[in-house]
């Protein structure tokens, strides 16, 4: 069973992009992948495979072409699953039934990715569990997607630090999930310092307005490393984007 977690430094980092990254590679090697969202905040429509779907699978689905998608529940309101769940008063997931139903999927694919919500930490159910959780029973590793610019290194080391503590895996280096066209200073600084902070080269960066290009797979090939199966050099990256002497 070959199951991956993608989670975040927090919300709006760039996790869905990255996912359908990882996807869309997996799907040019003929893997049989699946995406699963198990909670899926802020629109009214259950994930159907319809032509109106909205949410984070549609944009998987749009970008990767991969259409073995699932979400296990959703909710109207743009809150953590949890607080969705309580202010709509539908019922929130419960662990053992997600970790059970992406183990089965897990068993007849390839792989199996599982998009968070927010960041590691955010909570699922008014027991209190989180991706952590699902992560630790599923013994799967974990994928965290970093934002570039300044204010991320203390999430960065928050988040990495919580996965140190639980005994959690860190799948690789650290991803960046929109690397700026026109990076200023602190996001130069941040490709040695989020380094330093894993212990690892940077996994990856995904290039701002990459959702829009028609290549998405070919951006995905250099956008990440060779532990998610792509080309990106983080050696090459740092020598050309990485901190430089600023003018006082």
């Amino acid at each position: 069973m070959s199951v991956l977690i993608i989670s975040g430094t927090g919300t709006g980092v760039g996790k869905t992009v990255v996912t359908a990254a990882v996807g869309a590679l997996a799907r040019e090697r003929g893997a049989a992948v699946a995406v699963v969202k198990p909670a899926q905040t802020g629109t009214e429509r259950h994930w159907g495979g319809g032509g109106n779907d909205t949410g984070d699978l549609a944009e998987v689905q749009r970008l990767s072409g991969v259409a073995d998608l699932h979400e296990m529940a959703h909710y109207p309101h743009a809150l953590s699953p949890e607080a969705a769940a309580r202010v709509s008063g539908r019922p929130a997931l419960r662990l053992d039934d997600v970790a059970r139903q992406v183990a089965k999927l897990a068993a007849e694919r390839d792989l199996v990715l599982v998009e968070g919500a927010g960041g590691l930490l955010a909570r699922f159910a008014d027991d209190g569990w989180t991706i952590a959780d699902l992560a630790r029973v599923l013994a799967a590793p974990v994928l965290v997607v970093a934002v570039a610019g300044i204010g991320t290194l203390n999430h960065s080391a928050l988040t990495l630090e919580v996965l140190a503590g639980r005994g959690l895996r860190l799948a690789g280096g650290l991803v960046v999930g929109c690397w700026p066209s026109h990076p200023n200073l602190a996001a130069r600084c941040n490709v040695t310092d989020l380094e330093t902070l894993s212990g690892r080269p940077l996994g990856g960066a995904v290039p701002a307005g990459a959702p829009g290009r028609s290549s998405f797979a070919e951006v995905a090939l250099h956008a990440l490393g060779p532990e998610y199966g792509g080309r990106f050099d983080a050696a090459n990256f740092r020598r050309e984007f990485g901190e430089a002497t600023a003018p006082l």
